[in-house]
């Protein structure tokens, strides 16, 4: 467990391995349940990267109180994400707990908090039950919900004629979610479908050469995190790109680019989010990541930044006083920041409505990889769940 306390403008406290320290009754205290550690630590680097930034930017303090991050890490393991989870929530009585990169860890965890009357606010996992029919009062996104972003894909495969198409993703709740939204917009023919080992399996030799048996028009995939950076590298090996073009989601990112740039060269995603969305906000966060941190920042990064940013627009709203939790809940609702985003407004499950953008790899004018969008395919884009959200306004 990592346990920094910010006050003022810079001053911090780092501690690893030992108990939360004490803090003022005056501070606003935030769990940050994430991955550390193992191979997809990389990713959780990222987002607490984006949390210390938004932090830096804040001055230290929301509405004059002390901010503490209290960071934990799931390990990759729903077990360990809610034993975490629940030491926030009962033993350092956190304000607010933020983060969550998988979708099997936040289901593991999600009852923990908002039935104590916790405020939880999703970094990036989007399981289709906590924007349907899980939908609750105390539950806040600022990345998406998981079919979104291969929904927007499907429109791209038709929009270029693809009639056949090929799906590979991981066996579980995201990975489920992903194929859905890709099926549920793409309107050719699936020709095959392979749900893989996660995490265990690394190898998709097997799955690929089924691929080229099959010969479709593109094949369409959702691998995150080494997952990713491991089928870039099989994918190129098998020599499939001449006759199988690859369209991917949370596949290729600016986490796994700087390994595999030249592999996933004008390659193509969709996305919410990009690091040349031009609006005040995401020029700021970029430069000032990049400044700080020595590379992009991705879009994990991007989504714990508001996160942080969202947090404060309530606490300023409420002057401080998270005491009354409905106005507190409802100054969330408003999410009356500046979003890296642009324009955001949740919906009534209380996930973004928002855009995506078809983005496609290459190189800055410095030589570095990166992204830049080529298109919008959705404007304002809600998710499908959300008319079994039973939540009023």
């Amino acid at each position: 467990m990592v346990n920094k306390k910010f006050i003022g403008l810079v001053s911090a406290i780092a501690l690893l391995g030992t108990p939360a320290l004490s803090v003022a009754a005056d501070s606003v205290k935030i769990g940050f349940v994430t991955t550390l550690s193992t191979g997809a630590g990389a990713i959780g680097k990222d987002m607490r990267e984006a949390v210390d930034l938004a932090v830096d930017h804040l001055g230290g303090k929301m509405a004059g109180k002390d901010i503490e991050i209290i960071y934990e890490d799931d390990g990759f393991k729903p077990e360990i994400g809610k034993q975490k989870t629940d030491k926030l929530v009962k033993k350092d009585k956190v304000d607010f707990v933020a983060g969550y990169i998988w979708s099997h860890v936040l289901m593991a965890s999600y009852k923990s908090v908002v039935d104590s009357d916790t405020f939880l606010i999703s970094s990036n996992a989007g399981p289709s039950p906590v924007a349907g029919k899980l939908c609750h009062e105390n539950f806040f996104s600022t990345s998406w919900q998981n079919d979104q972003t291969p929904m927007a894909m499907g429109e791209v495969l038709n929009q270029r004629g693809i009639k056949n198409l090929y799906i590979m993703a991981p066996n579980y709740a995201a990975g489920k979610n992903m194929v859905t939204g890709v099926e549920r917009t793409f309107k050719g023919n699936i020709v095959g479908k392979d749900m893989t080992k996660f995490p265990a399996q690394l190898d998709f030799s097997a799955e690929l050469a089924k691929v080229r048996a099959a010969k479709p028009d593109a094949l369409f995939v959702f691998y995150p995190g080494k997952h990713g950076a491991q089928f870039m590298k099989q994918y190129s090996q098998a020599a499939l790109a001449a006759s199988v073009p690859l369209y991917t989601v949370f596949t290729v990112d600016s986490i796994s680019l700087p390994r595999i740039g030249e592999l996933a060269d004008g390659s193509l995603m969709t996305q919410f989010w990009s690091p040349d969305l031009d609006n005040p906000a995401n020029k700021k966060f970029v430069a000032d990541f990049k400044a700080k941190y020595g590379h992009y920042p991705s879009h994990y990064a991007a989504q714990s930044y508001d996160s942080i940013m969202l947090i404060n627009s309530a606490v300023e709203k409420v002057k401080g006083d998270l005491s009354n939790r409905d106005d507190t809940r409802n100054a969330l609702r408003l999410a009356e920041f500046d979003s890296i985003r642009g324009n955001f407004k949740f919906g009534q499950n209380h996930m973004p409505i928002q855009n995506f953008y078809l983005r496609q790899v290459g190189k800055d004018p410095e030589g570095v990889y990166t992204t830049k969008i080529v298109d919008t395919v959705y404007v304002d884009h809600q998710d499908t769940y959300v008319k079994d959200c039973k939540l009023s306004w």
